[in-house]
């Protein structure tokens, strides 16, 4: 259930939540950044890019572009490793275009990332200096993160909780017939972090601190409609709704006159278009949204615990996760996999924190 304080008027309010991100931006990343963003109680300490869908320097101008658009310069942009552990990278312009934002642009923040921090060094530090404070949120490839666990072997330890998007269990993959994205861009990676998490289980690490697994299994039940964008630029006061239709001409720009509902729309329009050309209809599946939603503590879930470990040696079955729910390997289980969640809820949920910050960066504009 999503975590809730009362206040002392009998408000609802959410516990403050101290966050690490690092991703891939990419536009279900866009999504979740700028959610995260809208959420008065979460904190980002800092945001760290991981190649994937772009390269890392182009992660790290999408990232450090949207925090200053949505009122977060403050945030530190921090680059880390530029390629995965052991493969070449493979990135995906035919998914998130060439920018990694489908359509969509912003102007230059005119400040830089942050290159005198190194991203693995700064998580360290931090969760050293507040253990049992942070929540770490991974929507990329785990090749930072694994890299950090090599350096520091006590972050299950010190980390409040995390939450990863990636895998397919008992569900197809997107990138092959059974591996999802971005495990499969840095198998070697996702296998050294869930090899982690083993050992530390087998140490007696407590359960709540186990990785929090958002798969495909439950985030494809995140299939956004077009008409999302009507129902959030209604939600932030627009002079004039926001349509999106399955007819309208490939690369169609918005006009909105709220900046934030133009800067989605062209994104997402990218994205509706990418789901078509696979014949999936004119959608988007929103993954990150979701496991931002599980990291800020806003969204239903329920877990089963599972041992997880990552194909790398087969060349039919690279990349695929495995999930062992029933204990058969005799292992201890290293991860919580998410196998229920409410996409309406979430949506409904989306609408009211985007519509929120897009009226406040209207009249800030």
């Amino acid at each position: 259930m999503p975590e809730k304080l009362v206040a002392a008027d009998g408000a609802e309010q959410r516990p403050p939540i101290r966050l690490l991100i690092d991703n891939d931006t990419g536009i279900d990343d866009a999504l979740a950044l700028a959610y995260l963003c809208a959420c008065d109680h979460v904190k980002i300490e800092a945001l760290t890019s991981t190649p994937g869908n772009v390269d890392v320097e182009q992660v790290a101008a999408n990232n450090r572009a949207l925090l200053a658009f949505c009122g977060r310069p403050e945030v530190p942009a921090l680059i880390g490793v530029r390629e995965p552990l052991q493969i070449p990278l493979v990135t995906t312009p035919e998914t998130h275009g060439p920018q990694g934002v489908g359509y969509a642009t912003l102007p230059d923040p005119m400040y830089p990332v942050s290159m005198d921090l190194d991203a693995i060094d700064y998580w360290i530090e931090a969760a050293r200096a507040n253990p049992g404070e942070l929540t770490v949120l991974l929507s990329a490839p785990l090749t930072n993160f694994a890299l950090a666990l090599r350096r520091e072997p006590r972050l299950p330890w010190l980390l409040r909780k995390i939450v990863i998007m990636g895998g397919a269990f008992y569900y197809q993959g997107n990138t092959t017939p059974t591996a999802e994205w971005n495990t499969h861009v840095d198998p070697h990676a996702a296998k050294e972090v869930f090899a982690a998490y083993a050992a530390a289980a087998e140490q007696g690490l407590d359960s709540e601190r186990l990785p929090i697994v958002c798969s495909l299994d439950t985030t494809e039940r995140f299939e956004m409609q077009p008409d999302f964008l009507t129902k959030l630029s209604i939600e932030a006061e627009c002079a004039e709704p926001e349509i999106v239709e399955t007819s309208d001409p490939e690369g169609t720009l918005s006009t909105s006159s709220n900046p934030l509902v133009r800067y989605l729309s062209d994104a997402l329009r990218f994205y509706f278009e990418f789901h078509r050309h696979y014949d999936q209809g004119y959608i988007a599946h929103v993954h990150d949204y979701f496991a931002a939603g599980v990291a800020a503590g806003t969204l239903d879930y329920e877990t089963r615990p599972a041992t997880v470990d990552v194909e790398t040696e087969s060349e039919m079955l690279f990349g695929t996760t495995v999930a062992d729910f029933r204990g058969l390997w005799g292992k201890p289980a290293n991860a919580q996999v998410v196998v229920a969640n409410n996409p309406e809820a979430g949506f409904a949920e989306l609408v009211q924190r985007l519509g929120a910050l897009a009226r406040k960066l209207n009249e800030n504009s």
